[in-house]
């Protein structure tokens, strides 16, 4: 063990050292089928993890009340998890350097059919260069690569000269809930790093996200007499081709917002999900569609909430059954607006300089379409939030999966930094 600091060299065999044992750890987080309300026995596993490394653990339950008061809160419905948020906090024995937050969620979307996987979604198995599983890429991988990005640091007798908070939250594919209730409990440090998978690119900026679902009664009646009912499913069908142009609209408006002028398609509505009707052979008296549409940076969420209602009643106002049984849209996930990390600061260019350091190439910057936890950051605590991690394939579909090699490139990086960034001191 000595005073002086780990050269890059040095850092570098570190996490190649134990990154058998990375992926052996994040192999593990995988198997936990951590989905929506299901997190709790990962967040048990994860705050063991940190407390045998000798951090200080919290668990940090989510505040409705709280949640609610704040304009970037998302409704907590009955479909909300209660899994407690692990807070792993490192605290060096003198500051000499800047605080740092790593945050990672392990919540993960629905696996779908498991017939359609060539490998069972939470049975990981790595092929060649790739770990697959379910939320491999998004985001176990960088999960545990925050983890690990410090025991390299460790394992060559250092840890941060300043204190580094170690964030493992929930709701972050269905709210955001979780990163935002770690502003509201007041953990804050001068930067943030979120190893979502980003293709070895740092994130310059992404959109906002509403959910939001839309539901329509019909007249019921047996479809002898269809002409004398109104088909609830058909109904939803006309209120989405409404919002369809209003998607369109808002493409239209990309020019207006200068790192979303490249892309085809910025703003993207989706129906995810549809349900209704009782009987094949009676008309629909119900139809229920959950949406999620995209806004931009700038775009205040309520404003864009008011959008939707009003492109739905112009609909139903000029519909001959609609006029009648007006849709109701209800707002029952992210309720988040986008944001753009500004160029210029020190964080951004300690992170351009270990990733060159890692890789031999420079730092490129994306723009992403869709939800980020680092929003709450940038936004609120206004400390640069840095997205950047491993090449993933496959997100939210079926054979998910994250390449091995940039794993470690991307942890490698990320240690790099920690010890650029927090400055070290020998562990005592």
């Amino acid at each position: 063990m000595t005073g002086t600091a780990p050269s890059d060299d040095d850092i570098a065999a570190a996490v190649a050292e134990g990154f058998a044992g990375q992926i052996a750890h994040t192999r593990a987080l995988v198997g936990f089928a951590s989905t929506r309300g299901r997190e709790h026995a990962v967040q048990a596993w994860t705050a063991r993890a940190f407390a045998g490394r000798g951090y200080e653990v919290a668990e940090l339950a989510l505040d409705p009340v709280a949640i609610a008061a704040h304009s970037g809160g998302a409704p907590v419905t009955a479909e909300h998890s209660d899994a407690p948020i692990v807070i792993g906090r490192h605290r060096p024995r003198r500051t000499a350097g800047r605080s740092l937050i790593l945050q990672a969620h392990v919540d993960v979307v629905p696996a779908g059919p498991g017939d359609l996987w060539t490998h069972s979604p939470f049975e990981p198995a790595i092929v060649g260069d790739w770990l697959y599983g379910r939320g491999a890429a998004d985001m176990k991988a960088g999960h545990a690569a925050n983890l690990f990005a410090l025991d390299a640091l460790r394992r060559l007798g250092h840890q941060p000269a300043a204190e580094v908070i170690l964030q493992s939250v929930v709701e972050e594919e269905s709210t955001g809930n979780g990163a935002l209730m770690t502003h509201l409990a007041g953990y804050r440090a001068e930067a943030v790093l979120i190893p979502e998978p980003m293709d070895e690119r740092l994130v310059r900026a992404n959109v906002g996200v509403l959910w939001f679902t839309v539901e329509v009664r019909g007249r019921p009646v047996h479809v002898r007499e269809m002409g004398e009912g109104a088909n609830a499913i058909d109904a939803v069908y006309r209120v989405i081709a409404a919002l369809r142009g209003l998607e369109a609209a808002w493409n239209a408006q990309k020019d207006r917002h200068p790192h979303f002028a490249a892309l085809a398609h910025p703003i993207n509505l989706n129906l995810g999900r549809i349900e209704g009707g009782d009987w094949a052979s009676s008309v629909p008296a119900w139809c229920r569609a959950s949406c999620r549409i995209a806004l931009y940076p700038g775009m205040a969420a309520d404003a864009a909430a008011r959008a939707i209602e009003a492109c739905v009643a112009d609909v139903a106002a000029t519909d001959p059954f609609l006029c009648r049984t007006p849709p109701q849209v209800t707002f029952d996930g992210f309720f988040a607006q986008g944001y753009v990390l500004d160029e210029g600061s020190d964080a951004e260019a300690v992170l351009a300089d270990a990733h060159r350091a890692a890789t031999g190439d420079a730092m490129q910057s994306v723009t992403m379409p869709c939800y980020l936890d680092a929003r709450v950051h940038a936004l609120y605590d206004r400390v640069p939030a840095l997205c950047y991690g491993p090449v993933g394939e496959n997100i939210h579909g079926f054979d998910e999966r994250v390449s091995l090699s940039s794993l470690q490139r991307v942890t490698t990086a990320m240690a790099l930094f920690i010890a650029r960034w927090c400055g070290t001191e020998p562990v005592a």
